[in-house]
């Protein structure tokens, strides 16, 4: 006979060991990845910040002008930041600033071919690490699911 399933917890109910042990291993999951993927740059001469930026501006479609507001929104940084950050690109030969066509005012953010030759390896490093260790991460992402279905 199969196993009833567990009524669902009403929001609010205190959480159990189950939901903790849930929480805990993804939080330590991501964090592996995090602390791969802060390596993964610093070894591409890049921090962190530097490949995040990247990967926004070239996952961007090319039917949206990435500006410095858009970036700051992605990376959920302050505006200043992420001008200070596209400086800093910029000086590495990374990124390019080009006036936008619609809005003279405005400033589209383009991966010159140096960036994009960075990114492509720094990306292949994560996807292969995400074949790695992805699988876990979903078992883990599937568990926290089901703690939180029950919480």
């Amino acid at each position: 006979m199969p196993a009833a399933e567990e009524p669902a917890k009403q929001p609010g109910a205190p959480l159990d060991d189950r939901d903790y042990a849930a929480l805990a291993a993804f939080r330590h999951a991501l964090r592996r990845f995090l602390t791969f993927s802060e390596a993964a740059a610093t070894a591409a001469g890049l921090t962190g910040q530097h490949y995040q930026a990247l990967l926004v501006v070239r996952a961007n479609p090319s039917t949206r002008q990435m500006t410095i507001n858009e970036l700051a929104r992605q990376l959920l940084i302050k505006h200043n930041s992420a001008v200070g950050l596209v400086d800093r690109l910029v000086d590495q030969g990374l990124l390019v600033r080009k006036a936008a066509s619609d809005d003279r005012r405005k400033v589209e953010l383009r991966l010159t071919a140096k960036g994009l030759r960075v990114l492509d390896r720094l990306a292949d490093r994560h996807r292969a690490e995400l074949e790695h260790s992805g699988p876990h991460l979903r078992h883990l992402l599937q568990q926290l699911a089901q703690a939180m279905d029950h919480a």
